[in-house]
């Protein structure tokens, strides 16, 4: 592409729809320097920090989810989706974009809804093996549906569909050589074995109360563990730092450096993760959360599980934690085994391809 191009993009709530979009506009970007970008997210959701911190601009739509049970929330939601419709329609209006892209979250609904109403090209990059009920609704008028599982023609337009895989931080892509810098970072003891868990952002309780409960145990393991708490539970669990072969943060900046020390890693099954994962090539003990749509973090952890890269230890299974993981430090065979196993679902070039489905749709228009 040389010529100006405006390119919305709309994706928020959580860090595997903003980082994303993220790597999204940033491949467009370093293609073409000239193209003016404009992000759409959900007023008071995380998005409204991320993306100017990468610095893109954005704007917020009032939109929220519909809760599992009736409240205020429920009520409010189709005022909240006149507005946002409104002013969507609005944004589209004023940015006249060329393209509009939706990674999933509150404010793509309404923001790709407006989008295809006028005729602009619009994609759809869905990160997980079962998709939520705004991007089903929306396949059946976007032009493109970029994805990064197979047999997802259940719920889309078969001929829309293109496995091009998840964004993933470019840094991840090179890690074999780093693992001593990154025993370095977080005071690791070289002659040990790595657990590193991993509960998002926020952080899960289910997997921090698991490891404080057997944080003994697995340091009588000969097991040194760092441990990403999230922010809601980083007071509560830091006073572990005290211990000898415990490392409590709250939140890991150099991901890399993180994922290039662990031997053995615990951690949600989200999207973005999964696909990080696949690239880092470590053994994975997945414990996804039930409370999420659809269950789509444990249908995500299945497709991997299924194809002997990983393990699943579901919240109702954590009595077990001890059995399968002293089982998986015993075996040297099928740590190698689920470290070459899970590399080979690895989709490296996703951005790539996403990208190139993008200037696609631009030049086609």
């Amino acid at each position: 592409m040389n010529k100006k191009i405006n390119i919305l993009i709309s994706g928020g709530g959580t860090g595997g729809h903003i980082y994303p979009a993220i790597a999204i506009a940033n491949e467009l970007k370093k293609r073409n320097a000239d193209a003016k970008f404009l992000f759409v997210g959900a007023k008071d959701r995380m998005e409204m920090e991320k993306v100017p911190q990468a610095g893109y601009k954005i704007k917020g739509l009032w939109i929220s989810g519909i809760q599992r049970k009736l409240t205020l929330k429920n009520l409010m939601f189709p005022f909240k989706l006149i507005s946002s419709l409104w002013n969507a329609n609005r944004i589209i209006k004023k940015f006249k974009p060329n393209v509009v892209i939706g990674t999933g979250g509150f404010a793509s609904g309404p923001t790709l809804q407006m989008a295809n109403r006028k005729g602009i090209p619009t994609l759809v990059q869905e990160q997980n093996s079962y998709p939520g009920i705004t991007n089903k609704l929306l396949s059946k008028k976007v032009n493109t549906i970029c994805v990064a599982y197979d047999d997802l023609e259940r719920f889309f337009p078969k001929d829309k569909i293109v496995k091009t895989g998840n964004p993933v931080r470019q840094d991840l892509l090179e890690i074999t050589t780093k693992k001593n810098e990154g025993q370095e970072l977080f005071e690791l003891n070289t002659f040990q074995k790595t657990l590193l868990i991993l509960g998002g952002s926020l952080g899960a309780r289910a997997i921090n109360e698991l490891i404080e409960k057997n944080i003994q145990w697995l340091l009588d393991q000969n097991v040194q563990v760092l441990w990403q708490t999230g922010k809601l539970y980083y007071k509560e669990y830091k006073k572990y730092n005290d211990k000898d072969g415990v490392h409590v943060v709250e939140f890991i900046n150099k991901m890399d450096l993180a994922y290039a020390a662990a031997d053995v890693i615990i951690s949600r099954a989200g999207a973005g993760s999964i696909s990080e994962l696949c690239i880092v090539g470590k053994p994975v003990i997945f414990i996804p959360s039930p409370n999420v749509a659809e269950d789509h973090q444990t249908k995500n952890a299945m497709a991997i599980v299924d194809k002997g890269a990983a393990i699943l230890l579901k919240e109702s299974e954590l009595g077990n934690f001890q059995s399968v993981f002293s089982s998986l430090l015993q075996s040297e065979n099928q740590q190698e085994l689920l470290s070459n196993n899970i590399k080979q679902l690895a989709l490296s070039k996703a951005t790539e391809h996403i990208v190139d489905e993008i200037e696609k749709l631009i030049k086609n228009n």
